[in-house]
């Protein structure tokens, strides 16, 4: 069981996600955390980058994710971004969450969150 984690949180991109088309035409901020799980004695006794997950091109990835085609669900979102998590062979398991804190929502709120985790199958 591994235990080191890596986390990237706040991580703010503006995406055309959303089931109304106002959603889509207009856009809107999305804000996501990345909790990778993984082994990361290799890294700690190299002090090589390369034996890690370089978090600056993880964030550039879910930004691409983020910025990209558009989706209704947020729960999609997440699976998407979990995908490239995963993508690493190092990571063992992945939680992402998915703020959408613009989201219409005909109350006042603070945020409105998806959260799924997935394991690697070894």
């Amino acid at each position: 069981m591994t235990t080191d984690r890596i986390q990237l949180t706040g991580l703010r991109a503006r995406g055309r996600h959303g089931v109304y088309d106002f959603e889509r035409a207009q856009g809107q901020d999305f804000v996501v955390d990345a909790v990778l799980e993984l082994d990361l004695a290799p890294a700690a006794a190299s002090d090589d980058v390369t034996d890690t997950v370089h978090y600056g091109e993880l964030a550039e990835r879910l930004v691409a994710v983020v910025t990209g085609e558009p989706v209704n669900l947020i729960e999609t979102l997440a699976d998407r971004l979990l995908t490239v998590c995963l993508a690493d062979e190092r990571v063992d398991t992945a939680t992402i969450t998915v703020h959408k804190p613009e989201a219409p929502v005909p109350h006042t709120f603070t945020d409105v969150a998806v959260t799924m985790t997935r394991a690697r199958a070894r």
